[in-house]
């Protein structure tokens, strides 16, 4: 099952983002503030992150830039959602790291099609892992003893 965390300061966008999530086959998680987003993201080790840009504490842009430079998170797939949508804003949720983005006022529809694909996308880096450490571990056990 997913781990979804839904981080936003603002309780309806929260609780909008949280019902549009609710026919997936996942677990959600809140994080009201950056700093609680990267709390949680230690704790609740989510797959995925829906990442408002504008938040206190720590903004967006710092959270995402700090759990992409985080070798144990940085597979954490990020979503930023967002009330911003100038060139300079979407230029920097790039530079931060941010997997895609979303603008604000979110669209069911949208949002829904771009966590699904997230998902997949995140099993699919998963399961290439998975085989390049099985590859790995064949090579190794072929090399002759010495």
């Amino acid at each position: 099952m997913y781990r979804i965390l839904i981080a936003d300061d603002n309780a309806a966008n929260r609780e909008l983002l949280e019902a549009y999530l609710a026919n997936f086959e996942c677990v959600t998680e809140i994080a009201v503030d950056g700093q609680d987003t990267l709390n949680k993201a230690e704790s609740f080790k989510p797959d995925l992150i829906l990442l408002d840009v504008m938040m206190p504490k720590r903004s967006g842009f710092e959270v995402c830039r700090e759990l992409k430079s985080d070798p144990q998170k940085k597979k954490i797939m990020i979503l930023m959602v967002t009330a911003l949508n100038e060139l300079g804003d979407i230029e920097k949720a790039v530079a931060a790291g941010t997997d895609d983005f979303l603008s604000k006022p979110v669209n069911r529809v949208e949002l829904t099609k771009r966590v699904e694909n997230m998902l997949r996308l995140k099993d699919t880096g998963d399961e290439l892992e998975r085989l390049r450490s099985y590859i790995r571990e064949m090579e190794d056990n072929a090399k002759p003893k010495r």
